[in-house]
């Protein structure tokens, strides 16, 4: 199934019948008409019809996501939100329509509305033509519009330069967001983004100020011999998060310094190893 067949899907099981109506009615309008006004129509009325609560959504939903569209998570997605990009995704046959549109569309977007387009980038079809849509994104103050565009969206690991992709990271420590939901963070971490993060860090140490233990994630695999030191002072004199998160790090870096100073420390030496210490159960628990 498509992308928009699953959402419509899915939304069958959790609408009320009339709104079930306005909404195939306004699926099959759209594929017909050449009106960027009945997009812009439907689209407003989205969250009266379909309403805001979240998408119920199965882990079997979820794998047939996957085999949608490669790294697609719905999770956290809201009924509203799913129809929107449904109707999106009624102009897929026409890439430039669509983007003109959803250019439009974000101009007077609320957030729910911005979320909703953003959390979509996966989902469009010619996904470079969103670049710069996606890194203006970056830059907003709403937090909730942010996320949508870092947790659980493999658009930017796709697509973003390193540059942009880095800023992300950074703002999402920054602004206090979780890492561990950010698709393919490992995967996309790199020497210049392991600098950043460590300056941040000795800044918030000069203030007095906590360092967020998730921090470290993207410091271990590109750590030198400062970074390694830094590590080497969290593992010793930390928090209980502050040092797991400082034994996972050095595990990921092929530094022989690295497993030195792990040596150190061997029952976290030994859960890292293990897989019984992962960045996902440390931060929902730290």
């Amino acid at each position: 199934m498509t992308p928009r067949e699953l959402l419509v899907r899915w939304l069958v099981r959790q609408l009320s019948p009339e709104a079930m109506t306005w909404l195939e009615k306004s699926l099959a309008q759209l594929r017909t008409s050449g009106k960027d006004a009945d997009l812009y129509m439907a689209v407003s009325l989205a969250a009266r019809k379909a309403g805001k609560a979240d998408l119920a959504l199965s882990e079997a939903d979820v794998r047939d996501a996957q085999a949608a569209r490669a790294g697609w998570d719905p999770r956290g997605w809201s009924a509203d939100q799913a129809a929107r990009v449904a109707l999106l995704l009624s102009l897929d046959n026409d890439p430039g329509r669509l983007s003109r549109c959803l250019d439009q569309l974000c101009i007077t977007a609320d957030v729910s509305e911005l979320a909703a387009f953003y959390r979509g980038l996966p989902l469009y079809p010619d996904p470079p033509r969103y670049l710069a849509r996606a890194t203006e994104g970056l830059r907003t103050n709403m937090k909730n519009v942010f996320e949508a565009i870092a947790h659980r969206n493999p658009y930017p690991s796709e697509q973003f330069p390193e540059a942009a992709w880095n800023q992300m990271v950074l703002k999402a420590v920054f602004i206090g967001l979780a890492l561990w939901p950010i698709a393919n963070l490992d995967r996309r971490a790199n020497a210049a983004l392991a600098r950043m993060l460590r300056d941040y860090a000795h800044e918030r140490w000069a203030a007095g100020r906590p360092v967020s233990p998730e921090l470290w994630r993207c410091v271990g695999p590109h750590a030198n011999e400062a970074m390694l030191q830094d590590l080497e002072k969290v593992l010793g004199q930390g928090t209980e998060p502050e040092r797991k998160a400082a034994a996972l790090a050095l595990h990921a870096s092929r530094d022989p310094a690295a497993a030195a100073l792990l040596r150190h420390s061997p029952d976290l030496a030994r859960a890292a190893a293990a897989g019984e210490l992962n960045w996902q159960n440390l931060a929902i628990t730290a």
